[in-house]
């Protein structure tokens, strides 16, 4: 995947940079390679850096309502000071760890609906940063994550959409300040207790936090149901998804989960339901729905992250590409 520009800090005649991507497909841990093509313009140039960071759009609450914006969650420099000479052509290869937390943007070859992540290529020359085009990219999950995505399908859940929300949940070690939200239509048999179901993962290196929330609307309990899900990863890959999920929801509808009863054993990690009034709930409901806004995080320099909030229609503009691509799958 290929974007080209003209490195506007120059003006006319200035040199252009192509970003190519050999890894367009990566999955969260992995590593995205590729090279930053230059080639020289009418003069000579000194370029004094070239960054590039990975980026998504994030919904941030506030007390009007809800708004999207662009927010920068890794960056690597790619290259020290150099001089681009007249008609110059020079390549720079890079590699960028992807962070374990990144979000899922494509499964089975299909886009996930609301997801937009991407590849930022920022150049410093004449004293100025260029801010170059976005290259769209697509995370796939990991094995682990795709066992549990699948037990939704088995299930006769149906595939609602996704979305990035700032903030942190809690009781959960969350390096970056956002986190994702799939949400799923329950099937049938569920829909008499449950609204919806969003799933959240929170991977590392070492295992997979799997945490779902359920909008109960049945019982004495009625009000959103969280349950909680550690693992290692190869664990999550043999794990009975279907079953656990299931007994699950069914605990949901037979005992309200009122104080956060844990359900069955889970291989070695351990697996929570908690239900309407649970002091986890209690907890995460107010981190999950009102924790700091982008701009906050972004400030605070929490995990690292640099950068900030883009207006939402520009989100929309720079990966309108995407959107057009989506397909009829499951997803």
């Amino acid at each position: 995947m290929v974007f080209k520009r003209m490195l506007g800090a120059l003006g006319v005649g200035a040199p252009s940079v192509d970003t190519v991507l050999t890894t367009p497909r990566v999955r969260p841990g992995g590593v995205l390679t590729g090279e930053v093509r230059l080639s020289g313009g009418d003069f000579d140039a000194e370029i004094e850096d070239i960054t590039l960071g990975l980026v998504a759009g994030v919904e941030i609450e506030h007390g009007d309502g809800e708004s999207a914006g662009l927010g920068e969650f890794s960056r690597a420099r790619v290259s020290g000071p150099f001089i681009l000479r007249q008609g110059e052509n020079r390549s720079i290869p890079f590699q960028i760890p992807v962070p374990w937390e990144t979000p899922i943007s494509e499964i089975d070859g299909q886009r996930l609906t609301g997801m937009a992540l991407g590849v930022r290529t920022e150049v410093a020359i004449a004293k100025a940063v260029d801010k170059g085009d976005l290259d769209p990219i697509a995370v796939e999950p990991l094995p682990s994550q795709f066992r549990v995505l699948e037990a939704f399908l088995q299930l006769g859940f149906a595939f609602k959409s996704a979305d990035l929300e700032a903030g942190h949940l809690y009781g959960v070690r969350q390096e970056l300040p956002f986190y994702q939200e799939i949400e799923f239509y329950p099937p049938p048999r569920h829909a008499g207790v449950v609204g919806e179901v969003e799933l959240t993962f929170v991977a590392d290196p070492a295992g997979l936090e799997v945490i779902l929330e359920a909008d109960k609307r049945a019982g004495r309990h009625s009000g959103d149901a969280v349950g909680r899900f550690r693992v290692g990863h190869e664990d999550a890959a043999r794990m009975d998804w279907p079953g656990e999920i299931d007994r699950w929801l069914t605990g949901l509808a037979l005992h309200g989960a009122h104080h956060g009863a844990p359900y069955g054993d889970h291989h070695g990690g351990y697996g929570h339901g908690y239900g309407h009034g649970g002091d986890y709930e209690d907890h995460y409901r107010h981190e999950h729905r009102g924790g700091p806004g982008w701009g906050a995080v972004a400030a605070a320099g929490a995990a690292g992250v640099v950068g900030g909030l883009v207006a939402g229609e520009i989100v929309e503009e720079i990966f309108e590409d995407d959107e057009d691509e989506g397909g009829d799958g499951d997803w």
